[in-house]
């Protein structure tokens, strides 16, 4: 509005200041000639730059964050007001947010790239002499890419050169949502984005979410160059010419091989044939398996996993770390297979990469070229795939996706080849470069053939930490994931530690699942299983499961077990095996669980007790234990444990005043309790009030946080606990442990006045987090669904 009247942008912000004052008038002109004057007023004094920084345009506010820190000034609370002023929302968890320049920036360039944020909309948005893409860019660590990929286009253009590069050093999640299908040019957008951001980048996670009916091919596509496939040349050139990393990259190589070539002198060219097979440079392999895997009928690269029954595969000169840099991810290439027969492979070899040659003089490319390394159709039969001395001159028939006992998905029900062509992953003619480390896929229906294609791909991911599987409709393709991820944990540079499997229903009982994963990755740290509701169908269960159950299981680094159960009974005796084998348990959480008797949860606590020593965390959510109240009090009085959560495990649903005295002189006792949980208990005022004793002069508790969200709480009874907690807090003189209150989900909007009151006088004594929770809305919502 300011711009549309013909007034300079700080006269106008200064108009509803009358009259102003000089310096007001000062800072205005130097805000209008920043360009000119930036370098002298970085030099002023601080008192003079903390009027003149909320003035300036978000560009040459961030160049002043230098200047400002010298000062002693911060501009998060300037950062703050911009992100309410332009976003006009609550970001999410506002309260762990410690950079607001950087939330700001980041949330910026994405609103940017995706057309929802006009700059001209405010005078603090667009300067003439930055772009906002390329500025913003360094602050983003986080990017998702929605629809039909339009962001991919724009960040691949040739404009938008040094933003990619930037983003290629600042970026490590890259997320994908709401995608639908899109053009063969879109596409190739898409691959010359992620083999910039991941195989010459510092991405280290990639993440797709809600895309109810997936595009296979681009699917397929993300997967793999997130794996850190890739085939350069023609098909996926940029502009027609090559990566440039990628060409800097085997000019140094080129270079590399001569010298050593030179060093060795002449006699180590009269070698035998297998011996310089094996010393060739990696230039000249990646050359000579280019060549030839780019024929029709050539075999993709070979399964680490199954060594057994193939040919070796070279990592040398594999670079898979996380967070290399983007100019050194590029300084370490492929695996090279080194084929035992190399008199088979030499002929042929000749005459198909001339023809890979001519081909890619042309500007553009054949479109289909793009993807043939993505997929090939299996015509022959499995069992023609699994005879290994059916190897003709130049080709090799052993298939990546075989059911061979060394490969990584073995046959199971969720993993057999149907009727008709299949499509498998080929990787021929492919580069093995940089991977990420974290893989997640929530809400995205995984097909059987999608599923195998995944498992080849994990079981040669040595990269790989963390994988999410959230809502996937896996069923019994479970174990051809699992099967893959076996043939991981082989590798001797596995990194995976975290696994996540959720989905609606569950094809095999939770601790069954548990203890089948906990026998194929011993190295596991982090292990979450859940499930909504129990499969009817049992008899979709594949036939091989009850194996699990039966094998002992080997000695794991598992520390932290999450279970939710699909309302399935909880066993000790079916527990026991995995907690003796995890040593080194410290944290364990039983979500929607139940007792089938009341001794159960006792035998339980036995079983913990003996068998997990260094258990720090305890949580049990939606299990009813309104009838083991003595049971409840040994968890409180356990001095191992750190933090106990009963999360709606119904406590005080049958319980007497003594049961509640208990808790409070229990924890009180309790020196080595940090943290205790309790949403959903249905604490009430009354409650909640006498909780504040664990505080009193005679305790002896460590408590720091205490959760009461969504447990009824009105604010009178809010404000009557905070009266008697300072009192406490003052017959100690101060000296509380107590540093946070955690109160989501309460009754605190019936009385706004009293809730502030009480609110204010909290957050004097600790940290307290909260919401505004509109419990008449709530209340209507479950009215509407009984």
């Amino acid at each position: 509005m300011a711009a549309r009247c013909g007034r300079s942008v700080p006269e106008a912000v200064m108009a509803a200041e009358r009259p102003r004052s000089l310096f007001a008038l000062s800072a205005a002109a130097v805000s209008r000639s920043m360009a000119v004057l930036e370098r002298d007023v970085w030099a002023l004094p601080g008192h003079l730059l903390r009027g003149l920084l909320p003035l300036l345009t978000i560009f040459h506010l961030e160049r002043a964050e230098d200047a400002a820190r010298r000062a002693g000034l911060s501009t998060q609370p300037i950062w703050r007001k911009l992100w309410d002023d332009v976003m006009k929302t609550r970001p999410p968890n506002s309260e762990s947010i410690t950079c607001w320049r950087k939330k700001f920036l980041e949330t910026f360039f994405s609103n940017v790239l995706h057309g929802v944020l006009d700059v001209s909309s405010d005078w603090r948005l667009h300067d003439r002499h930055f772009s906002p893409l390329l500025h913003s860019s360094p602050h983003v660590s986080q990017l998702t890419l929605c629809n039909m990929l339009q962001g991919a286009v724009e960040l691949t253009a040739q404009h938008n050169h040094e933003v990619l590069e930037n983003l290629a050093a600042s970026l490590r999640v890259l997320k994908f949502q709401h995608l639908i299908s899109c053009d063969q040019s879109i596409r190739r957008s898409l691959v010359l984005l992620l083999h910039r951001l991941i195989h010459h980048g510092s991405v280290s996670q990639v993440s797709m979410c809600s895309w109810p009916v997936p595009d296979t091919v681009l699917l397929i596509l993300i997967l793999t160059m997130s794996a850190g496939f890739w085939r350069s040349g023609n098909a996926l050139a940029c502009q027609g010419s090559p990566c440039g990393l990628c060409r800097e990259e085997d000019q140094a190589q080129s270079q590399q091989s001569a010298q050593e070539g030179a060093e060795r002198g002449c006699d180590a060219e009269q070698e035998g044939s297998s011996a310089e097979n094996q010393k060739r440079s990696p230039k000249e392999a990646d050359a000579c398996m280019t060549s030839v895997l780019s024929g029709p009928r050539s075999a993709p690269l070979q399964n680490p996993a199954c060594e057994e029954t193939s040919s070796e595969v070279s990592c040398g000169h594999t670079n898979i770390q996380g967070g290399s840099s983007p100019r050194s991810s590029s300084q370490q290439l492929s695996c090279h297979p080194v084929p035992r027969k190399t008199h088979r492979w030499q002929k042929p070899a000749v005459g198909r990469k001339r023809r890979c040659l001519r081909r890619s003089r042309g500007h553009y490319a054949d479109p289909e070229d793009l993807y043939d390394f993505v997929f090939t159709v299996a015509r022959e039969d499995n069992s023609g795939l699994l005879d290994k001395t059916r190897t003709t001159e130049g080709e090799n028939t052993e298939n990546w996706t075989s059911s061979s006992p060394g490969s990584p998905c073995t046959g199971h029900v969720g993993c057999k080849k149907r009727g008709g062509p299949a499509a498998t992953l080929s990787l021929k003619a492919a580069h093995r470069f940089r991977s990420v480390s974290t893989l997640e896929l929530f809400s995205i229906p995984l097909t059987g053939e999608t599923c195998r294609t995944l498992s080849n791909l994990l079981s040669t991911w040595v990269s790989l930490e963390n994988l999410v599987l959230s809502y996937n409709g896996l069923n019994a393709n479970i174990s051809c994931i699992l099967s893959g991820l076996r043939a991981l944990s082989r590798h001797p540079e596995c990194r995976f530690r975290v696994l996540r499997v959720s989905d609606m229903f569950s094809h095999m009982p939770c601790m069954e699942l548990v203890r089948c994963a906990l026998s194929a990755l011993p190295q596991l740290h982090t292990l979450s299983v859940s499930f909504d509701l129990k499969n009817q169908l049992e008899t979709t269960r594949p036939e091989a499961s009850p194996s699990c159950s039966e094998a002992e299981i080997p000695e794991s680094c598992l520390e932290v077990l999450e279970m939710r159960f699909p309302r399935e009974p909880l066993h000790a005796a079916l527990l026991l095996p995995v907690l003796k084998a995890s040593k080194s348990l410290q944290q364990l959480s039983l979500d929607s669980a139940t007792l089938p008797c009341p001794q159960e949860l006792g035998l339980l606590l036995e079983v913990l007790k003996e068998c997990t020593p260094n258990l720090k965390k305890l949580s049990f959510h939606d299990v009813n234990l309104a009838e083991h109240q003595k049971e409840v009090l040994l968890l409180l009085q356990d001095p191992g444990l750190q933090e106990i959560t009963f999360s709606f495990c119904r406590l005080f649903e049958s319980s007497t005043a003594e049961f509640l005295s208990e808790i409070i002189n229990t924890v009180k006792r309790n020196s080595s309790l940090k943290s205790l949980k309790l949403p959903g208990n249905r604490l009430g005022n009354h409650r909640l009030v006498a909780l504040a004793d664990i505080f009193s002069e005679d305790s002896s508790s460590s408590l720091c946080q205490l959760d009461v969200s969504s447990n009824c709480i009105k604010p009178d009874g809010l404000l009557e606990f905070t009266k008697k907690l300072e009192g406490h807090i003052q017959q100690s003189e101060g000296q509380l442990p107590f540093t946070q209150l955690r109160l989501f989900q309460n009754w605190l909007d019936q009385d706004a006045e009293t809730a502030q009151e009480a609110l204010r006088r909290l957050r004097a004594l600790c940290s307290v987090v909260s919401d505004a929770w509109d419990s008449s809305q709530a209340f209507a919502d479950y009215i509407s669904v009984m």
